[in-house]
């Protein structure tokens, strides 16, 4: 696949062209079917971000960086950290808190916002095939005023007195439950007959 440029968007409808758009928005009107998203919230931990961008790689799931995050998130800065699967995720890297919300709100996308303040269980709540996944920065969560534009808070049930889960596992656990109700998962092509 062709390497797009950090600030550009890599279409994942179109995988054998590789297109790209300066504005993310296109991609929803080429897209023949929804895709889910796993958003960050200026994440500070770059282990824990590579690892997330391979799951979106792996499931198929579309990646959004929102900045200021706490390391350098160029392609480059991915590279040197060996992350090897960087030409097949579909990254968006938005400049702003209200950089993202804009693009979300005029793109019509849920919120889901996972956060341990939350009530509702992750695991009783309908995903849709285009809901956008939300987690907050490793060592703060997300202020109130993402708390407040969320269209859903949702929590991942631990034992008691447990303070949180790694942000990777909790966005593999969600992400994996949100594509099972959605029927997102991809194919299995390797097994055998």
């Amino acid at each position: 696949m062709r390497r797009i440029p950090a600030g550009f968007y890599w279409h994942p409808c179109r995988l054998s062209a590789s297109v790209a758009s300066p504005r993310p928005e296109h991609c929803d009107e080429l897209r023949e079917t929804p895709i889910m998203r796993i958003a960050l919230y200026q994440p500070d931990i770059p282990q824990n971000t590579g690892t997330i961008l391979r799951l979106c790689a792996c499931l198929g799931i579309e990646a959004h960086i929102i900045a200021p995050a706490g390391f350098p998130t160029s392609d480059r800065a991915f590279r040197r950290a060996g992350m090897d699967y960087l030409d097949t995720v579909a990254l968006v890297r938005h400049s702003s808190w209200q950089a993202f919300e804009a693009w979300r709100r005029a793109q019509n996308q849920r919120l889901l916002l996972f956060t341990t303040a939350a009530t509702q269980s992750y695991l009783d709540y309908a995903y849709r095939p285009n809901d956008v996944l939300l987690f907050g920065r490793e060592s703060a969560g997300v202020p109130q005023e993402v708390h407040d534009c969320a269209d859903a808070r949702l929590r991942i049930p631990m034992q008691p007195g447990l303070r949180s889960l790694n942000v990777a596992l909790a966005a593999a656990m969600a992400a994996g439950e949100a594509l099972r109700q959605t029927g997102g998962m991809p194919a299995n092509h390797d097994l055998p007959a």
